[in-house]
């Protein structure tokens, strides 16, 4: 069934109707087009599709895509050594359309990949776009691939197809032994609610919120199709169970609400979209959490839409124009929305907002507020408390109960803001990240965080202060943590390291916070560290260590806790070595990990956000010189290791009703030590490589060669790992970075690049 989704999405930012645009008329972006990569380690870019898409896609897919026989396809698949085909379920298309997108982009042209996705352009274009920043992701640029047409296999592709299956069989024995978890096995998992949720005594109700997000729900427009559940009850039971109290959902205003006789054009479906968010806060309210919605507002439009009407156009920025906030026909639209919104939908826990960063909005929201002829002579601190506060009266005129939470994210060049504090309305609470602005030594570099650190326990002096300046308003606050995870390491749904976790609750409790936001897009798994974090807000009496201990016990029962706490000590002290920088964290290797493939001449390429890493080493490492980068994550790596020495030892201790979740969750932390063991690896060899060709001697081979092995087996044993656990490889902003076959693909890639190693 072809997903209507996108398209409607694309109808309404276009002001048009929902029926699909002309495929001619449809630009999918491009950028400068680099030449595709070489995957010179398969017998050709046709068995590279088949072998890239046989464990997401259907045989008959792929043949349609390449001009094949399903037959044909299959017969190409057994000649590598792959299984039969057993694609993912169609249930889970709207969760993995951007693995296919990721692991095709430099194999196949957008025409092909439309059919592989069962897409048309305007989907597709749309999604590019608006998902996350997705295009950002793949690097702003399509590279230039040649169409995939079925040929029959020359005898040399054959005879390296048969080097393929023998090397599989040798490494990893019959692929087509079962698996112990199929791909998004753990949406079943969350879907049920389960008899016994939490790790001890139910946690009392919380004062302030406490709210997350899913740990998988589809970004872009979760209301419009029932069937994609972001919050089904075994989730909203299990993170209740945890202490959360609200969750949150990405919303585009026009979508949810009419746009009265100046924006027509705006509202299709809302009604629609309205009554699945209805149906969505009676249930969550069973739980007792609240749900919130994620407002960046007022969405800049594509150019065609001020056609008829230039004078509401405020700034210009990639085809799109801001409706500036400074004419009150856009304040007045999105005041009523709200309000409307918030009528139609009682019970809703509130909003959040960003202003200054994210998708354009306002003519200040990226700062460009100069450039308009209304907009030039007020401040960008006098535009962004004046969004907020038309938010604030539109939501409170549909509830006077729900909280307005105003994000300092982006203000002043996320610098102090008083000047934004001072405009806020008094009903409005403030947020900012807990840990920005902390300084840092890490390897005996020297610098400051800035977000997306559990590493690095806050508040740092910037949330501090913009905390005091909104307390001394009269203002509530909201402290922005990563509890679970984060952009140092996205792959597994939660990092062991809950004494880290424990004493930043610590420390937030005493700054006196009102509130906390748990995560961004990633990190809403049912966690203990969750459990830790809401338990020492919400009992002001208790101690780091003895929710930890409480929190142990629970879980994994009294003959495996003492264990357990060694590790989650060892844990998070060794996570504490981890080189943060924004550079690492978004462009470094470490959420692919071992399946991020190894090149024999660098690429040239530069590492994109949280996409494609590549082999830019220099743009991984950020502030840290190369050893320096090396050797801290190997520093990181042999520090986890005794945690999982100490979860080892919990596992063979613990009693038989407790040994299967310390056994899922040394699954995670072993997965976790890969990724950090692997980035070592990889940018090591990348430094030995660049290396070999000014002092070539026998004893930087042998370092290679080292590094090679180790980087082989790191590939294996995270293959038999991910395909335990659905969970592994997995972050809901960016669905699958691979899949257990991809982490075949990697011993084949390093196999070949130790035979062009010996050439050379």
């Amino acid at each position: 069934m072809r997903r209507v989704l996108p398209i409607l999405l694309l109808a309404a930012a276009l002001g048009g109707s929902a029926s699909a645009a002309p495929a001619d008329e449809v630009v999918l972006p491009r950028g400068d087009q680099p030449p595709a990569l070489a995957i010179d380690h398969f017998p050709s870019r046709l068995h590279a599709v088949v072998w890239r898409n046989w464990q997401i896609l259907p045989a008959e897919r792929i043949a349609d895509a390449v001009g094949a026989e399903p037959a044909q396809i299959e017969e190409l698949a057994a000649s590598m050594g792959l299984p039969a085909n057993q694609p993912i379920s169609d249930r889970f298309k709207p969760y993995f359309y951007k693995t296919v997108l990721r692991r095709n982009w430099h194999l196949l042209p957008y025409d092909q990949l439309l059919t592989l996705l069962e897409m048309d352009a305007e989907e597709l274009a749309f999604l590019l776009h608006e998902d996350d920043f997705l295009y950002i992701k793949f690097g702003r640029s399509k590279p230039r691939c040649k169409p995939v047409r079925w040929q029959a296999p020359d005898e040399s592709q054959q005879r390296r197809a048969a080097e393929i299956r023998d090397l599989v069989a040798r490494r990893f024995g019959d692929l087509s032994a079962p698996a112990g978890a199929a791909r998004f096995a753990f949406i079943s998992d969350l879907t049920e609610p389960i008899a016994a949720t939490n790790s001890g005594d139910p946690l009392p109700a919380a004062g302030g919120p406490r709210f997350l997000y899913s740990y998988f729900a589809v970004y872009g427009d979760p209301l419009l199709d029932p069937a994609v559940d972001p919050y089904p009850e075994g989730l909203l039971q299990q993170l209740a169970a945890r202490g959360v109290n609200g969750v949150w959902l990405h919303v585009v205003l026009r979508q949810l609400a009419p746009g009265g006789p100046d924006f027509p054009e705006f509202g299709q479906d809302h009604e629609r979209r309205l009554a699945n968010l209805r149906r969505l806060v009676e249930r969550a309210e069973r739980h007792g959490i609240k749900i919130y919605l994620y407002l960046n507002e007022p969405r800049a439009m594509p150019l065609s839409f001020f056609e008829s009407r230039p004078d509401l156009l405020g700034v210009k920025k990639n085809e799109l124009a801001t409706l500036c906030t400074s004419d009150a026909r856009v304040r007045d639209w999105m005041r009523s929305a709200l309000t409307h919104v918030f009528r139609e939908a009682p019970g809703l826990g509130g909003a959040f907002t960003i202003t200054a960063s994210e998708n354009l909005t306002s003519c200040a929201s990226h700062n460009l507020h100069h450039q308009c002829s209304r907009c030039a002579s007020r401040s960008a601190a006098e535009i962004i408390a004046e969004v907020n506060a038309v938010v604030e009266q539109g939501v409170h005129a549909g509830d006077p109960q729900a909280k307005v939470i105003a994000w300092d994210w982006g203000w002043n060049g996320h610098g102090l803001a008083p000047e934004h504090i001072a405009q806020l309305p008094r009903d409005t609470w403030l947020m900012s990240v807990s840990e920005w602005d902390l300084p840092i030594q890490r390897g005996g570099v020297e610098s400051r965080v800035g977000e997306y650190s559990v590493s690095a326990v806050g508040p740092g002096p910037r949330a501090t202060a913009q905390w005091k300046t909104a307390r001394d308003r009269g203002l509530q606050t909201v402290a922005k943590v990563q509890v679970n995870n984060s952009w140092e390491l996205s792959a597994v749904p939660w990092l062991p390291v809950p004494d880290l976790v424990a004493a930043h609750a610590t420390r937030l409790r005493a700054a006196g916070v009102d509130g906390v936001m748990l995560s961004w897009s990633l990190g809403g798994y049912p966690s203990p560290n969750l459990e830790v974090m809401n338990r020492l807000l919400t009992d002001e009496t208790a101690t780091a260590e003895d929710v930890l201990q409480q929190t142990a016990v629970g879980r994994y029962g009294e003959a495996a806790a003492p264990q357990v706490r060694r590790a989650w000590t060892a844990f998070s002290t060794a996570f504490q070595e981890y080189p943060y920088s924004g550079a690492v964290v978004y462009r470094g290797p470490q959420h692919m990990g071992p399946a991020n493939l190894l090149h024999v001449a660098p690429t040239g390429r530069a590492a994109t956000m949280v996409g494609f890493p590549y082999d830019d080493l220099d743009g991984w490492r950020g502030p840290y010189p190369r050893e320096d980068f090396i050797r801290q994550f190997e520093t990181l790596a042999a520090g986890w290791q005794v945690g999982l020495k100490g979860l080892e030892a919990a596992a063979a201790v613990a009693e038989p009703d407790r040994r299967a979740v310390v056994e899922a969750d040394l699954r995670l932390a072993r997965a976790a030590h890969l990724h950090f063991a692997s980035t070592a690896a990889q940018a090591q060899w990348i430094a030995l490589r660049d290396q070999l060709s000014s002092h070539d001697t026998p004893e930087t081979r042998e370092e290679i060669a080292a590094t090679l092995d180790a980087e082989d087996a790191f590939a294996r044993q995270l293959y038999d790992l991910t395909r335990a656990d659905s969970r592994i490889g997995f972050e809901a902003s960016n669905a699958y970075y691979y899949l257990p076959l991809d982490l075949v693909e990697k011993t084949l890639n390093i196999d070949w690049v130790r035979r062009r190693i010996a050439e050379q």
